[in-house]
């Protein structure tokens, strides 16, 4: 079975768009796409799936309860443990197993709280 070409028909909306203009909708729709996924996680996580989310990034299973813990107290689980690691390892150009550690060991929370409570 031969596809009809309608590729014509189904640009039409966006044949007048600029580079810009197309780039900046990808983006709207991507958004569109993945907000209601986000907030689904943001609603939904637990601290096992926390947990095997830092598993997964290459964090130390002895770790893992530590990081989750110190989300927990922090109210930054809805952000996802991984999120708060990833942030801590691009702020400070190390490596995710370097952050861990140090929030492992109850080092840079305060820094890393304030990321998430100004909006980053």
């Amino acid at each position: 079975m031969k596809r009809a070409d309608d590729f014509q028909e189904r640009r039409k909306h966006i044949a007048n768009l600029s580079d810009e203009e197309l780039y900046n909708r990808f983006w709207e729709l991507t958004e569109q796409v993945v907000e209601p996924l986000l907030d689904l996680g943001r609603k939904n996580t637990t601290p096992s799936v926390e947990r095997a989310v830092l598993l997964r990034m290459g964090v130390s299973s002895l770790d893992t309860q530590k990081i989750v813990e110190g989300c927990m107290d922090r109210g930054l689980m809805g952000h996802g443990t991984g999120h708060v690691v990833y942030k801590l390892s691009k702020e400070k150009n190390i490596s995710i197993r370097e952050a861990s550690e140090l929030l492992a060991k109850g080092e840079c929370w305060d820094e890393v709280t304030a990321m998430f409570k100004g909006g980053k």
